[in-house]
C-alpha cells in the first residue's frame, strides 16, 4: 500500500479536498490490486496443491508443470489453473487430505489434474486473449449471480450475447436457476424451477454432456420449450454443460437476440469459457476445514472410563448454514458396537456413514437439541447384540445433550423391570387409556399418569373420588354416569358408560369401564377400572355422517347441473337425423356423450354450406365439463361460423377466437379446434387447426393422417401463430374429423389410439348409410369417459349423385 505525506494546513485554511480525493483513489486502487493478487494467488496455489496431491511432486515441480501445460495450450497460467481445478475427478476435500511426497512430476497421466484436457492450441489468438482476460476477472466472482453478470459483460461485446442463465440440476432431475443476467426478475421467477420434462434444451445438454446449439428458431421451437416472453425475443441460443465434479450438473445458457449460427470461433470461445467456469465452480463448492474449537480432547479422556455407549458430535454445516452431517469427535467402545462397527475407532467419521439416519429419531433429536439447547430422549427401541457369546435382544433409549457447540449422545439400556414398565406405559399411550382404582371404605383413589392426561387434570391436585366423577361430565351425561356408579357401589353391578367432559382443548369423549371387588359378605369394597379416550373415534363417526350428507347433497346438485347442461347442449347442438349433402359431399355426423361421471362435455361440430357454395366443417373440444363448458362451446361454435361466413380466413378466425377465449369469463379455459373449407369446383380442402388431432384420409384403401399445420391450442398464449394446409380430394375419398374422445384411452399414449383408428377405418370401410356404426363399435370401450364427436365426409364416385 502506498503512503502519502500529509501536509499540515495553515491555521484557519480549508483542506485541499482534491488532493485528499486523489490519495483515497490511489489507496483504493492499490487495495483492489492487492485483493485481486490475493485471489489470483489462491487459485494458483489450490491448483498446485491438487497437482501435488495426485502426482506426488513438489510444489515447485507442480508450478512448473502448470506453466508448461499453459504454454503448450497457449493459455495464461491462471487459465490453466482454472481448467485444472475444473478437471479434477476427486473432490477437493479429499485431494487436500492426501499427503504428497517430494519429487518431480514425471508424467502427464490421468492422475494429474487437467491431463485429460486437450491443449486448445488451435484457438484463434483473439479467443486465447479473451479467455485470458476472463480468467483474470473470474477471481473476483463470489456467487453464481456474479458469474452470470460477469459472463454477460464478457460475451456481450465478443459475440452479441443479450442474456445469460446458469442452471443447476436438482436431485429430482429438474433444474434450478442459480444465476442470471439480462433477464427480468419476473421471467427469472417464472423459470426458476424447471421440472424434468422432455424438450428442455438445458436438460438435454446435461443428459448428453454435449452443448446444444439452437440456431434455427423455426425448427428449435418445434423441438424445445423455449425460454422467453415471447420466445422469439432470443433468436439463437447455446446451452453448454459444465463439469465441475466430473459429471455435468451445471448448464450455462447464452441467449442472443440476433438470428444466425454460432461461428467456429464463437464455439471455441464458449467451450473455453465452460472449462474456466468448471474450475470456478469446483473452487466455489469447496469447503474450508472446520477450525472451530472442539472439546474432543478433554471429553475423550472421560469417555475412556465411561461404562456406557456415548459419542461427541460436531455439526458440519453447508454453505446455506443447514446441518448436512455430524463428525464424531470422540466415542466409547460400546458406541462402536451399537453402530455395528465392533471395536473400530469412530473418531473423525461422519454420522451418516452408519446408515440413512435422516428420518431417524436420533438425527431429528440432534437437530432439535442443536437448535433449542433442550435435552432430548428418544422412545425405547430394540437392538440385537451379542453378550458373552449369546445373541439377545435389548432395549435402549438415546439421550442427546449440548456441550458447547457440540452434542453428547448416550445410549441408556433398560433392565427387565424398566422394560415391563415401559410396555405398560406404551399400552396406555397407544390405546389412549389409563387405569384407576378407588377404595370405597377409605375413599382413597389412585390413577395412572394417562388418566390425569385424559381428564386434563394436574397430577398435583390428586385423583377424583368415584362419587365425584359425574361432576366432571357435561350436564346431559350426568344422569347416566351417576346411575351407573350408584348401581356399582350398591349392588356391585359393573358398567361401561360413555360420557363427555370439557377441557382446555374442547369437548373430549371418554369411556369408563369399572367393576367392583367385594368382601366375604358380598359388599363392594374396591373398584377397578380404566378410562379410554374415544374423541378421535367419535369425531371420525361424526365426520363420516357429515361427509355422507354432503355427498348426497353434492350428487343432487351435480345431477341437476348435468340435466341443465344436457338440455343446453341439445338446444345449441342439434344433430342431423340422416346423411347431409353439402357442396357435392356426403356428410354423416355422430355425437356420443360420456357414460361415466355426471358431467356433460364441450365437444361440438359444424357442417354448413357458405354463401359462395363452399362447405365449412368445424370440430372442436372445450376443456372441462358442465354448464361452463357448454356455454364456451356455444360461444366458439357460433362465433367461428359467423367469422367465416363474413369473409374471415381460417387462421384469422382462429386468432380472433383465441382472443375471445382469453377475455371470456374463464380466462384460464382452453379449447382445440379444426377448421376446414372445401371448394367443390377445384375439390380443394383448405384447413387449419389449434392443438387438435389431425384429420384422417382414406383413399383407394390406404389410410393416412394429414400433416398438421402449426397451431397452438386456443387460450394458451396471447400471441399465437396459426398456419393453413391444403389437400385435394378425389372421388371416393373419405375424410374423418373427430375429437380426442374417439382415440384416447388413459393412461395409454394417444399415438396408440391414432394407430387403432387408422386400422379400424381400413377394416370397417363401407359406403352405405350408417357406416359410422361399425367403426364406433370397434373404437369405443363399453364405458366412455369423454364425449365423442365425428364428422364422416365422403366424396362420391359420381360427383352429380
Amino acid at each position: 500500500m502506498t503512503r502519502e505525506p500529509a501536509t499540515p494546513a495553515e491555521t484557519g485554511a480549508a483542506p485541499d479536498l482534491a488532493e485528499l480525493a486523489k490519495v483515497v483513489a490511489r489507496q483504493r486502487a492499490e487495495m483492489d490490486r492487492l485483493r485481486d493478487h490475493a485471489a489470483t494467488s489462491a487459485v494458483v496455489e489450490r491448483a498446485k496443491g491438487a497437482v501435488m496431491a495426485l502426482s506426488g511432486c513438489s510444489a515447485d515441480a507442480a508450478g512448473e508443470h502448470l506453466l508448461q501445460r499453459a504454454k503448450a495450450a497457449r493459455r495464461t497460467l491462471l487459465e490453466e489453473c482454472w481448467i485444472t481445478l475444473g478437471s479434477l475427478t476427486t473432490p477437493l476435500s479429499r485431494v487436500a487430505a492426501q499427503q504428497p511426497t517430494a519429487g518431480a512430476c514425471t508424467g502427464t497421466g490421468s492422475a494429474v489434474p487437467g491431463a485429460d484436457v486437450l491443449p486448445d492450441a488451435t484457438a484463434p489468438d483473439d479467443v486465447s486473449a479473451a479467455l485470458g482476460r476472463f480468467g483474470q476477472v473470474l477471481v473476483r466472482v463470489r456467487t453464481p449471480q456474479d458469474l452470470a453478470r460477469c459472463l454477460l459483460e464478457h460475451l456481450a461485446q465478443d459475440m452479441g450475447a443479450d442474456a445469460v442463465m446458469i442452471y443447476t440440476r436438482r436431485p429430482s432431475g429438474g433444474l434450478e436457476l442459480a444465476g442470471h443476467a439480462g433477464v427480468e426478475d419476473a421471467l427469472a421467477t417464472e423459470w426458476r424451477q424447471v421440472p424434468p420434462l422432455s424438450g428442455v434444451a438445458a436438460l438435454d445438454a446435461l443428459r448428453a454432456g454435449e452443448p446444444r446449439w439452437l440456431e434455427d428458431f423455426a425448427e428449435d421451437r418445434k423441438r424445445y420449450l423455449l425460454i422467453g416472453d415471447p420466445p422469439e425475443r432470443w433468436r439463437s441460443r447455446a446451452w453448454l454443460p459444465v463439469r465441475p465434479d466430473g459429471s455435468a450438473e451445471v448448464c450455462i445458457g447464452v441467449l442472443r437476440g440476433r438470428a444466425g449460427a454460432f461461428t467456429p470461433r464463437d464455439r471455441s470461445h464458449l467451450r473455453g469459457i465452460t472449462r474456466l467456469c468448471a474450475g470456478w465452480l469446483r473452487a466455489f463448492h469447496a469447503r474450508p476445514a472446520d477450525s472451530a474449537d472442539s472439546p474432543a480432547d478433554a471429553v475423550q479422556t472421560v469417555f475412556e472410563v465411561l461404562p456406557v455407549a456415548a459419542m461427541l458430535l460436531a455439526p458440519l454445516r453447508g454453505r446455506s448454514g443447514e446441518v448436512e452431517d455430524f463428525r464424531i469427535d470422540a466415542a466409547t467402545a460400546q458406541a462402536a458396537g451399537l453402530l455395528g462397527r465392533g471395536d473400530a475407532d469412530l473418531a473423525g467419521r461422519r454420522l451418516l456413514e452408519f446408515g440413512p439416519l435422516a428420518d431417524e429419531p436420533l438425527w431429528q433429536g440432534c437437530l432439535r437439541v442443536l437448535a433449542t439447547g433442550e435435552p432430548y430422549e428418544s422412545e425405547p427401541f430394540a437392538h440385537q447384540e451379542v453378550v458373552d457369546g449369546v445373541t439377545e435382544l435389548s432395549t435402549y433409549a438415546v439421550r442427546v445433550a449440548r456441550l458447547g457447540g457440540e452434542l453428547v449422545v448416550t445410549w441408556v439400556r433398560h433392565g427387565s423391570s424398566d422394560r415391563q414398565e415401559q410396555r405398560l406405559a406404551d399400552l396406555q399411550r397407544l390405546g389412549s387409556l389409563g387405569w384407576a382404582n378407588w377404595h370405597l371404605a377409605t375413599g382413597e383413589a389412585s390413577w395412572s399418569t394417562q388418566v390425569f392426561t385424559l381428564f386434563d387434570r394436574d397430577p398435583a391436585r390428586g385423583p377424583v373420588r368415584l362419587t365425584d366423577l359425574p361432576a366432571l361430565a357435561l350436564p346431559d351425561d350426568v344422569p347416566a354416569l351417576s346411575g351407573a356408579i350408584e348401581d356399582l357401589v350398591d349392588d356391585g353391578r359393573p358398567f361401561d358408560v360413555p360420557f363427555r367432559i370439557r377441557t382446555a382443548r374442547g369437548v373430549r369423549h371418554l369411556r369408563l369401564v369399572a367393576e367392583a371387588v367385594a368382601d366375604s359378605r358380598g359388599t363392594p369394597v374396591e373398584v377397578h377400572g380404566f378410562v379410554q379416550d374415544l374423541t378421535a373415534r367419535r369425531r371420525a363417526e361424526l365426520a363420516l355422517v357429515e361427509s355422507e350428507r354432503e355427498i348426497l347433497t353434492q350428487h343432487d346438485v351435480l345431477q341437476a347441473e348435468r340435466a341443465l347442461a344436457a338440455r343446453l347442449q341439445h338446444a345449441l347442438l342439434p344433430l342431423p337425423k340422416r346423411v347431409v349433402n353439402l357442396a357435392e359431399l356426403r356428410v354423416e355426423v355422430a355425437y356420443l356423450p360420456a357414460q361415466s361421471g355426471v358431467h356433460v362435455g364441450g365437444d361440438w361440430f359444424s357442417a354448413i354450406e357458405l354463401p359462395d357454395g363452399d362447405a365449412l366443417f368445424v370440430v372442436g373440444d372445450v376443456a372441462g365439463h358442465g354448464v361452463d363448458a357448454v356455454a364456451t362451446m356455444a360461444q366458439l361454435r357460433f362465433t367461428a361460423k359467423g367469422m367465416v361466413i363474413t369473409g374471415s380466413s381460417l387462421t384469422g378466425a382462429l386468432a380472433r377466437l383465441n382472443t375471445l377465449l382469453l377475455h371470456s369469463r374463464d380466462s384460464h379455459g382452453t379449447a382445440t379446434m379444426v377448421l376446414a373449407r372445401y371448394n367443390p369446383g377445384a375439390r380443394r380442402l383448405v384447413w387449419a387447426q389449434a392443438g387438435h388431432p389431425p384429420p384422417l384420409l382414406l383413399r383407394d384403401g390406404e389410410v393416412r393422417y394429414l400433416t398438421r399445420p402449426y397451431g397452438l391450442l386456443l387460450g394458451a398464449s396471447a400471441t399465437p401463430s396459426f398456419e393453413e394446409a391444403e389437400c385435394h380430394l378425389e372421388p371416393g375419398d373419405r375424410l374423418l374429423l373427430y375429437t380426442d374422445g374417439l382415440v384416447e384411452r388413459p393412461p395409454e399414449s394417444i399415438d396408440r389410439g391414432l394407430e387403432r383408428l387408422a386400422a379400424a377405418v381400413a377394416a370397417h370401410h363401407t359406403d352405405g348409410s350408417g357406416s359410422l356404426d361399425p367403426l364406433l363399435e370397434a373404437m369405443l370401450e363399453e364405458e366412455r369417459r369423454d364425449d365423442v364427436c365425428v364428422l364422416d365426409i365422403r366424396v362420391p364416385q359420381d360427383p352429380e349423385r
